[in-house]
């Protein structure tokens, strides 16, 4: 039990610099999330963003990192659920973790009453965790900061497994996030039901379920093509998920 708490201390402090999926990622979870909201919760959406769309502020929740007034925030990006274990069963995270606070949002913004400026920001808040849900990396099962530890090399440049999975993949395609987001494979009416009717911890689990195709590394540490071959489509996929995700969730708020 002391090692599990332990973790909890080190992981923040170690964490605090990953961003899951980079600019780019986290902009392709919300142009899907846009497209695949109904038409009254776009409406309302744009109303509460004061215009921007769910890609533009997909990334303030990183953005604000440097500013300590939401330093409070810094540990909601990650949740740690150790091999063996259920999210119930770990020792929960005094800060707040991953799970928990889209939770917590999602309840807040259903239950409405909120002023302009705090549903804005917990709008915010949610449409970027649940990218960071939908990275592998980001539900931790390992004692190893969520990747952060785990040092490689890509094409030959020093990095770590999380930046691999949160950026260097998908910024090796040189493509924007619309080109991306165009790119990836649109979901059967069938999957869109199933994925939305998934809850927060049920997504957690998938998460976690990818961990062993992650961590399947060469000894030397060297990644390039081969490992984006392989892995690519998954992150292509966890992408997509996430928007539809987002969406689902958004129109149970608003729809």
């Amino acid at each position: 039990m002391k090692k599990i708490i332990c973790l909890f201390l080190l992981v923040p402090f170690l964490m605090g610099k990953a961003w899951a999926w980079g600019q780019t990622g986290h902009r392709v979870v919300g142009l899907v999330a846009q497209h695949h909201a109904k038409k009254k919760v776009q409406r309302k959406v744009n109303l509460i963003l004061r215009g921007n769309s769910l890609a533009e502020v997909s990334n303030w929740m990183d953005d604000i990192k440097s500013d300590t007034a939401y330093n409070h925030t810094h540990d909601w990006h990650w949740v740690t659920v150790l091999e063996g274990s259920t999210y119930e069963q770990m020792p929960k995270n005094p800060n707040g973790d991953l799970i928990m606070k889209i939770e917590e949002l999602v309840a807040a913004l259903k239950a409405g009453g909120l002023t302009p400026q705090k549903e804005e920001e917990y709008l915010k808040y949610l449409v970027h965790l649940v990218g960071d849900l939908h990275q592998p990396l980001h539900v931790g099962s390992k004692d190893d900061q969520g990747g952060n530890a785990v040092k490689v090399q890509w094409f030959g440049q020093p990095s770590n497994l999380h930046r691999v999975w949160d950026s260097d993949m998908i910024d090796g395609k040189n493509l924007s996030y619309s080109d991306l987001a165009g790119f990836l494979d649109e979901p059967t009416p069938a999957e869109i039901k199933t994925w939305q009717a998934m809850s927060v911890r049920e997504w957690a689990a998938v998460s976690t379920g990818l961990q062993p195709q992650v961590y399947t590394l060469p000894a030397n540490g060297r990644l390039g093509y081969n490992y984006s071959y392989d892995n690519f489509p998954t992150v292509e996929r966890c992408l997509m998920q996430a928007g539809i995700h987002l969406a689902g969730l958004l129109n149970e708020i608003y729809g």
